[in-house]
């Protein structure tokens, strides 16, 4: 996959299949409309040159317009930061990933003005591909009725995709962003269609769980924008080096020992090495329970070990 960090990059291809979107989580639901994105181009690719090499482009948004258009509203926190956006799209298949700088002027664009400068001038558009309930343009004022009206006057075809369901409701990334905000793990992952990860590097902290006989590896999130799930003890899998561990994971104040700052820290099952300062990536699959604040460390260091073994039984 080629990846292009304004739409002037791009080399506009001889038939270009193109879906538009934010794509945050790339989830269940962007995964049909990318696999239907990826058919479309191989059936232009299977008949015969007249419409020249069809090639599959994705166009999508960074920094996510909520942050731009609200620049004073620090409440919105996104699944995906913009490298791991790269990395799962990356895995699809797709042959071009656009990622164009939104701001102010470019949210100015009328519907029809994105249509003809970006669409077709710039991507060379033979077939769009685009989600449910789809907008664009100047305050989201183009519709999929207006796509349809734009694209014979400008030669391109046109496919929607209806809503996606599991379990009868609609897949989003607002849906999902409330679950993991809920500490509702299978909800998210079941929605997403992969276990929610957050990728961070590993600091110093108080050493307070090797006191405890449960070492912790404490994570420090670069991108103040990434969703961290509710607070509470998880069953997780931690990726070092390419390697998968077992492990459990608690997000919160740590109130038992009057902690208040939050904390994001795991300890690693059947692991014993120096990692500091290393990258690791933690894989969220089930939660356990709240944060409680224990009366003696005792009774804390009775609860971890029951954590454990609950987070044993859940990752077999």
């Amino acid at each position: 996959m080629k990846v292009y960090h304004h739409i002037n990059e791009f080399k506009s291809v001889k038939s270009s299949v193109v879906t538009i979107g934010t794509f945050d989580g790339v989830h269940a639901g962007h995964q049909v409309v990318i696999n239907k994105l990826i058919t479309a181009t191989k059936k232009i690719n299977a008949r015969p040159c007249q419409f020249g090499r069809g090639e599959s482009v994705i166009l999508t948004f960074f920094p996510h317009p909520r942050m731009v258009l609200y620049p004073d509203n620090h409440e919105l926190r996104l699944l995906n930061t913009i490298d791991e956006r790269i990395e799962l799209l990356a895995k699809t298949g797709v042959d071009h990933l656009i990622i164009h700088p939104f701001s102010v002027e470019f949210s100015q664009l009328s519907a029809s003005e994105f249509v003809r400068d970006i669409l077709v001038k710039q991507l060379n558009v033979f077939k769009l591909i685009i989600g449910y309930d789809h907008h664009f343009g100047r305050d989201r004022e183009g519709s999929f009725e207006q796509l349809h009206e734009l694209a014979p006057l400008f030669g391109f075809h046109i496919d929607e995709i209806p809503a996606q369901e599991i379990q009868q409701i609609k897949i989003s990334s607002t849906k999902i962003r409330h679950s993991l905000r809920c500490g509702e793990i299978n909800a998210a992952s079941q929605f997403l269609g992969y276990h929610y990860f957050i990728k961070g590097k590993v600091v110093k902290g108080n050493k307070m769980g090797r006191e405890l006989g449960f070492p912790t590896a404490n994570l420090k999130i670069d991108e103040w924008y990434k969703l961290i799930p509710a607070k509470g003890v998880y069953a997780v899998k931690v990726k070092i080096n390419e390697y998968s561990y077992k492990g459990m994971l608690n997000i919160g104040s740590r109130p038992t020992i009057n902690g208040t700052d939050e904390t994001i820290e795991v300890n690693i099952f059947n692991f014993d090495e120096d990692i500091y300062n290393k990258d690791i990536i933690i894989e969220f699959f089930e939660r356990i329970r709240d944060e409680q604040k224990f009366n003696q460390l005792s009774d804390l260091k009775n609860q971890l070990q029951i954590d454990k073994n609950n987070a044993l039984q859940i990752l077999i």
